[in-house]
C-alpha cells in the first residue's frame, strides 16, 4: 500500500502509541520489494488547524485528510517517488512525507496537554531531516505556545547529537510582499525564539542564551510568509494563486536543502524510529536516548581506524626488519627519527587519504565529521608513538649485548676456518684415507672448542651456549676440510663457506617476512582478528559460551588482558596449524625463493662489478654484502678471518655459489613443518605477539559495578570511559544490603531506576540515576540507561549459579 501511495499509520493518535514492531515489519517488506532506498524524511508541525495537511497535499499532490478540527489523529507517513532526475542530483530515491496532528488540540485538553504535545514534538523533530514548524495567522499567544514545544525538541535534539533542521512557514499573512513588515516579523520571530530558548533551556538544564545555540538558523532565509489558501471568503472563494506561489518556492527550498542533508536508508530509518520511541517512553530522554544508528557508524569507524593503524604497524615492521639486518651487518650506527618518518612518509600519505575519502564519501559522512577531527589526532599520535618506539628499540639494539655475543661467535667461527684449513694443508699429501683424516679432525675440533670454551670472553656471556653453536656446525666444518685436503682452489672453498654462512640469515629472514606476511593475512582472513577490539571481544564470548568453562569465564573477568592476550594466541596457532599447508608453507616457499634470486643477482653484479673495475676478491664479498644489508644479517665482517687473498678467479666463486645455493636452500627447506615454525620465530615478529600489540594497546579500565572493559581503543584517553554492553552486578562481588545474595542487576537498567547503592568506599546510599556523584572512578563513567534485556549474562548467571555462589 505504501509503494502505491497510501499514507501509513506511524503513531495512534488515540493511543498516543508507537506499534514498533508493526512498523519494522512494514518497512522490511518494504525493503524486499524496494531494496534498501535513500530516503529524506520531511515531517510538519504546527498547532490544530493551521493547514498542515493542505500544505502537503499542495505540494506533493498527495492526499492527506484535511476538514477543521482535529483531522490527523497521531502521525501518518507517506513514500513520495523522485523522479529520476531528481535521484541524480539529489542523491536520494524517496521522499518520506510525515504529517501530523496539531499541538494543543482541544480534545485533549485536560490530559496533560503539556507533555504530549512535547514528547510528541520531540519525536516528530527527531524523525525528520528537515521539519516544517507550521505557524498560522498573527496571533502572539498562538505563536508562543509552538515556538516553547518546537524550541525544547530541538533542545534535546541537539543534546543527543540529532541535528535536524527547520523552517518555519507563516501562514495567512495579509500581505507577503510587503518587505518592511516581514522584516519587522522575522526581528519579532527571532525574538521570541531567543526567549524561548532561555526559558526550555532552564527545564532541560542547558546554557543556551539564543535559538542560533540550539540550531544552525538564519532568520532571513529559514522562515517563509504565505498568502492565504483562498482568494476571499470559502466555500466560493477560488484558490489563491500567491499560495500556490509560495508552495513552489517553498519546495524549490526544501530541494535544495535536501541535496545538501544526509539521506537516511530504509534499515536506519527503521532503527531511527525505534531508537527515538524507546528513548520517550523513559521519563529522562536525554539521558536515556540511545542512538543505535550513531553507533552502529562509530563501530565501523573503530573497524576502519583499526586497518588505519595497521597499515602504519605494519610499513614499520618492514623498516624495522630492514634496519635490523643494516644494524647488525653494522652498515648503520644511529638510527634517527627523521630518517623513520621519512621511510613512513608515503604510508602514512596512503591513510591520510584513506581516512579524508572515508569521512567525505562514506554514506553516514554527516555523522562521522562529529569524530574527524578526533580520529585524525589520534593517527598522528599513533604515528609518533610507533617512530618514537622503534627509534628507541633500533637504538639498543645497537648497544645490547647480544650483539657482542654474535661478534664474538663470528670471530672463533672464521679462527677455526683458518686453523681446519692449516691442518688441511698438511695432510693434504700425507693422509690419504677418510678414517684418517677424520681421526685428525676429530682431535683438532675437541681441542679448539676447548680453547675457546674455557676463554675468560665466552664464559662471561651466557646468553647461549656458544660451544653447542659451534658443535652444531662441525659436520660443515668437516666438509670443507676435506675439500682443502683433495686439492680444491681457494675460490672454490670461499663459494661453499659463503653458502654455508648464508643458511642462518637466509632461515632468519624467511622465518621473520613469512611471519609479517602472515599477520596481515590473518588479520584478513580470521573474523575474530580483523577489526576493531570489541569484535575480538564478542568472539571471545562467544567462544566462552560454547566452551562452557567457568573458570574461563572468570579468567576473562577478573583478568581481562591476560585472557584476550591467551585468546589471540590460540587462534594464530589454530590458524597456523589449519592454514600451513595452504598458506604459511606457499608463503615460506616463496619468500626463499626471492632471497634465492636477491643472492644471485647480487653475485653476478658483484662479479661484473670486479671484472669492470679490475678488483679482487676483497670488491667482490664487499660489493655482494652491501647488496644483501637490507635482506640478510650478512656482512663482511662474517667473513672477516676468512682469507681470500689467493682467491684469483671471482667467476668460479660466482659459479661455486649458483651450484650451492639450490643445495642450502633445499636443506633450509626440508625443515619447514608446523611443528618447528612457531619454535623458529623470534619473539618480536611472532603474529601472535603483533597482534597483542596491535589489539590490545587500548584503554583496559574496568566499570567500577560490572567490570566490563572500556571500550575506547586509546589507552589514557580524554573523556569518560564507557561500553555499549554491561553485565550483572553481582560479578564484581555486588551484594543486595544486608544479604549474602549476589545482586544480579545490569548497570544500565540500573542507573535508570529510581533505586540506590552504595559506593565500596562509603556508607551513604547514592541514587543509581545520580552514580556519579559517587565520585572517584564511578564519575569517570558514562553509563546509558537501557531497560533492554541482555540474555546472554542473564543465561550465564543461570548457567553457572552453584559456581557464582562458591566464588569468595
Amino acid at each position: 500500500m505504501m509503494i502505491s501511495g497510501f499514507p501509513l499509520e506511524l503513531m495512534d493518535g488515540d493511543a498516543a502509541h508507537v506499534p514498533v514492531i508493526w512498523i519494522s515489519a512494514v518497512l522490511d517488506q518494504l525493503i524486499q520489494k524496494l531494496g534498501d532506498q535513500r530516503v529524506f524524511v520531511l515531517s510538519v508541525l504546527g498547532l490544530q488547524s493551521s493547514g498542515k495537511s493542505t500544505m502537503l497535499n499542495a505540494m506533493f499532490g498527495l492526499q492527506f485528510a484535511v476538514s477543521a478540527g482535529r483531522c490527523t489523529r497521531g502521525a501518518f507517513m507517506q513514500l513520495v517517488r523522485s523522479s529520476d532526475e531528481i535521484k541524480t542530483q539529489m542523491n536520494f530515491d524517496y521522499i518520506l512525507v510525515v504529517d501530523t496532528e496539531g499541538l494543543r488540540a482541544l480534545e485533549l485538553a485536560g490530559r496533560s496537554t503539556r507533555h504530549h504535545d512535547n514528547e510528541f514534538a520531540t519525536f516528530v523533530i527527531g524523525l525528520g531531516n528537515l521539519t516544517l514548524i507550521n505557524i498560522f495567522g498573527e496571533n502572539t499567544a498562538e505563536m508562543q505556545d509552538i515556538l516553547q514545544i518546537v524550541v525544547q525538541a530541538f533542545m534535546r535534539m541537539k543534546k543527543v547529537r540529532l541535528n535536524p533542521s527547520c523552517v518555519f512557514v507563516h501562514q495567512n499573512v495579509s500581505d507577503v510582499a510587503a518587505r518592511e513588515k516581514t522584516m519587522e516579523a522575522r526581528r519579532q520571530l527571532l525574538e521570541k525564539l531567543d526567549e524561548m530558548t532561555k526559558l526550555a533551556a532552564k527545564e532541560e538544564g542547558c546554557d543556551a542564551e539564543c535559538f542560533s545555540d540550539v540550531i544552525k538558523f538564519d532568520v532571513q532565509n529559514d522562515v517563509k510568509y504565505f498568502a492565504h489558501l483562498w482568494e476571499g471568503n470559502p466555500p466560493m472563494a477560488p484558490p489563491n494563486p500567491n499560495y500556490c506561489e509560495n508552495i513552489q518556492e517553498l519546495k524549490k527550498y526544501i530541494m535544495s536543502h535536501a541535496s545538501k542533508s544526509h539521506r537516511m536508508l530504509l534499515k536506519d530509518f527503521k532503527i531511527h524510529i525505534k531508537d527515538l520511541w524507546e528513548g520517550l517512553l523513559n521519563e529522562q530522554f536525554v539521558f536515556s536516548f540511545r542512538n543505535s544508528l550513531e553507533i552502529s557508524v562509530y563501530r565501523k569507524l573503530e573497524t576502519e581506524y583499526s586497518k588505519w593503524s595497521w597499515s602504519l604497524q605494519n610499513a614499520m615492521l618492514k623498516i624495522e626488519n630492514k634496519l635490523h639486518n643494516k644494524i647488525q651487518n653494522e652498515a648503520i650506527h644511529e638510527v634517527e627519527e627523521t630518517y623513520l618518518q621519512r621511510e613512513l612518509k608515503n604510508t602514512s600519505k596512503e591513510v591520510e587519504k584513506s581516512m579524508s575519502e572515508f569521512f567525505e564519501k562514506d554514506t553516514y559522512a554527516d555523522i562521522l565529521i562529529q569524530w574527524k577531527t578526533s580520529f585524525e589526532t589520534k593517527i598522528k599520535e599513533l604515528k609518533k608513538k610507533i617512530v618514537r618506539q622503534t627509534e628507541k628499540k633500533m637504538n639498543e639494539i645497537l648497544h645490547q649485548d647480544l650483539k657482542k655475543k654474535h661478534d664474538q661467535i663470528t670471530h672463533h667461527e672464521n679462527t677455526l676456518y683458518e686453523k681446519s684449513k692449516e691442518l688441511a694443508l698438511k695432510l693434504k699429501d700425507k693422509a690419504k684415507d677418510e678414517e684418517t683424516l677424520k681421526k685428525e679432525f676429530d682431535l683438532f675440533w675437541k681441542i679448539n672448542i676447548k680453547i675457546i670454551s674455557d676463554t675468560p670472553a665466552i664464559r662471561d656471556i651466557d646468553i647461549m651456549n656458544i660451544k653447542e653453536i659451534l658443535s652444531d656446525k662441525k659436520d660443515e666444518y668437516y666438509s670443507i676440510f676435506q675439500k682443502y685436503c683433495h686439492g680444491a682452489t681457494s675460490a672454490a672453498i670461499l663459494g661453499e663457506i659463503i653458502c654455508e654462512k648464508l643458511k642462518e640469515p637466509i632461515e632468519q629472514s624467511v622465518y621473520k617476512n613469512t611471519a609479517r606476511d602472515l599477520t596481515d593475512e590473518i588479520r584478513s582472513n580470521c573474523e575474530s582478528l580483523n577489526g576493531s577490539r570489541s569484535n575480538l571481544e564478542q568472539h571471545i564470548l562467544k567462544t566462552l559460551a560454547e566452551e562452557e568453562d567457568f573458570d574461563k569465564y572468570m579468567d576473562y573477568i577478573e583478568t581481562p588482558r591476560d585472557h584476550f592476550k591467551s585468546f589471540i594466541r590460540d587462534e594464530v596457532s589454530h590458524y597456523i596449524t589449519d592454514q600451513f599447508s595452504v598458506s604459511v608453507l606457499p608463503k615460506m616457499e616463496e619468500n626463499i625463493k626471492l632471497l634465492q634470486q636477491k643472492i644471485m643477482k647480487a653475485a653476478h653484479e658483484s662479479t661484473e662489478r670486479v671484472q669492470v673495475k679490475r678488483g679482487d676478491a676483497g670488491l667482490w664479498l664487499k660489493s655482494f654484502t652491501q647488496q644483501l644489508s637490507d635482506e640478510l644479517i650478512f656482512s663482511e665482517k662474517d667473513l672477516s678471518g676468512v682469507k681470500h687473498d689467493d682467491v684469483d678467479d671471482v667467476n668460479l666463486l660466482e659459479d661455486v655459489i649458483r651450484k650451492e645455493l639450490p643445495v642450502i636452500m633445499s636443506d633450509i627447506r626440508s625443515r619447514f613443518n608446523t611443528e618447528t615454525f612457531p619454535v623458529k620465530l623470534d619473539f618480536k615478529f611472532r603474529p601472535d605477539e603483533l597482534l597483542i600489540d596491535h589489539l590490545c594497546q587500548c584503554c583496559w579500565v574496568q566499570c567500577p559495578f560490572c567490570k566490563a572493559i572500556c571500550t575506547n581503543t586509546i589507552k589514557n584517553h580524554d573523556g569518560d570511559h564507557s561500553v555499549a554492553i554491561h553485565r550483572n552486578n553481582g560479578l564484581n562481588g555486588w551484594f543486595y544490603r544486608k544479604t549474602t545474595n549476589l545482586s544480579i542487576n545490569i548497570c544500565t537498567s540500573s542507573v535508570a531506576s529510581d533505586g540506590n547503592f552504595y559506593p565500596s568506599h562509603s556508607d551513604d546510599k547514592v541514587p543509581w540515576r545520580e552514580y556519579r556523584r559517587a565520585g572517584g572512578v564511578y564519575a569517570d563513567w558514562s553509563i546509558t540507561p537501557d531497560l533492554s534485556e541482555l540474555p546472554y549474562w542473564k543465561w550465564f548467571v543461570c548457567r553457572f549459579q552453584k559456581d557464582l555462589e562458591k566464588v569468595d
